[in-house]
């Protein structure tokens, strides 16, 4: 038992592999794509497709590349027919992150080619996925609601057409582009759970349907992508802004966790949240709808006033509640929100897995009994 190696829970600090499609600096609460800083993507307010681009060819888009791109992602939102009968037999009460898991793997049958693992025929699926979770989360949302699914549309952006399949009406300029802030800033973001856990199947060489599937499963939990929907219930809780102050006092005096306050990696402000809230804000006067940003805002000044000097501020989860919850969205909607976006890292990550392969395999200590010696049955007394 000598060669056992020192445990790193949660693997924390441990470099698990390289990438070249975002970098974190958590002490200064900066992040980057492929060398950008996020909030150049929100100040120049570039469209999903872009930041999907980027990611996956480590070099911005010239126009003409987009509109290609942008027009052979919508060209693949339409789900196979049998796909439609398989969400119209789900249970409307399953859980829409089920609902997911379960797609993006039936999705594989579908497929005339989905083993191969070239960088054409991955990319090929990466593009397939990115075009059609919308089309499941909204197909599922209104059969679930009594509705018939929207067909899809070519002429509109990944956000706004996200929206319009929900509703079957173009959204406000300021919904589409608040989804597509949010779309953008949660594309990537590191070795996060649900990254690893999609390079580690990859690593194994499994197809891409059984990577994302994976890396859905992961996202599920509340760990990692479950934050939001409990954010939204503690607004909830808090009811109005004027209670916000004495809330979190009594929160913080029962020793409870303030939701979407505290990062893993941000020692400082999210980058991300800071550019959020100005999104919730912007959607909420377009629908004239401002509680759930004014909840927030009051929630956040009262947290930051008590927590001041202890690193902890709010995260990309605390915004993301009060901006899909602004835009009509239930809670169980927003875990898959998530992957949604999300689905742009991970494909990127398993690109560069598929290309620079080793199967991922780290040791665990052990930490058990040693010298035991195996007792016959007979010889054995049952345990108290």
């Amino acid at each position: 038992m000598s060669d056992q190696a020192s445990a790193s829970k949660g693997l924390e600090g441990v470099v698990v592999a390289q990438t070249s499609k975002s970098a974190i600096n958590g002490q200064e609460g900066k992040l980057a794509y492929v060398g950008i800083p996020i909030q150049e993507f929100a100040e120049n307010h570039a469209p999903y497709e872009e930041v999907v681009y980027l990611l996956w060819y480590s070099r911005l888009p010239t126009r003409a590349q987009l509109d290609t791109f942008s027009r052979e992602l919508a060209a693949q939102r339409s789900l196979p027919e049998p796909m439609l009968t398989i969400l119209r037999d789900f249970p409307r009460t399953a859980d829409p992150m089920a609902v997911l898991r379960t797609a993006i793997s039936a999705l594989a049958f579908y497929d005339e080619n989905p083993d191969q693992l070239s960088p054409e025929n991955v990319r090929r699926i990466a593009a397939s996925l990115t075009a059609k979770i919308p089309t499941i989360l909204a197909a599922y949302y209104r059969l679930r609601h009594g509705q018939e699914p929207v067909a899809p549309r070519l002429d509109l952006g990944h956000a706004a057409h996200f929206l319009y399949m929900l509703s079957g009406e173009s959204p406000g300029e300021q919904s589409a582009r608040g989804l597509n802030s949010y779309l953008v800033l949660l594309a990537e973001h590191g070795m996060n759970a649900s990254t690893f856990a999609a390079r580690v199947i990859a690593g194994t060489l499994a197809d891409v349907y059984s990577a994302i599937t994976g890396a859905i499963g992961a996202l599920k939990g509340p760990s990692h992508g479950g934050a939001p929907p409990r954010v939204m219930h503690m607004l909830e809780a808090v009811e109005r802004p004027e209670l916000a102050d004495q809330w979190v006092e009594n929160a913080l005096a029962a020793n409870q966790r303030i939701m979407g306050v505290g990062h893993r990696v941000y020692k400082t402000f999210d980058p991300r949240a800071n550019i959020l809230r100005e999104m919730v804000k912007q959607v909420a006067q377009e629908r004239g709808e401002a509680r759930w940003y004014e909840l927030s805002k009051a929630v956040e000044d009262a947290a930051v006033k008590r927590l001041q000097g202890k690193g902890l501020y709010t995260n990309v989860d605390f915004y993301t509640a009060p901006l899909l919850g602004s835009l009509g969205l239930p809670t169980d909607m927003f875990t898959p929100l998530f992957a949604m976006s999300r689905i742009a890292g991970w494909t990127a990550h398993l690109m560069e897995q598929y290309a620079d392969n080793r199967l991922i395999r780290p040791r665990a200590e052990y930490v058990g009994p040693v010298d035991k010696q195996y007792i016959p049955f007979d010889e054995r007394r049952a345990s108290g």
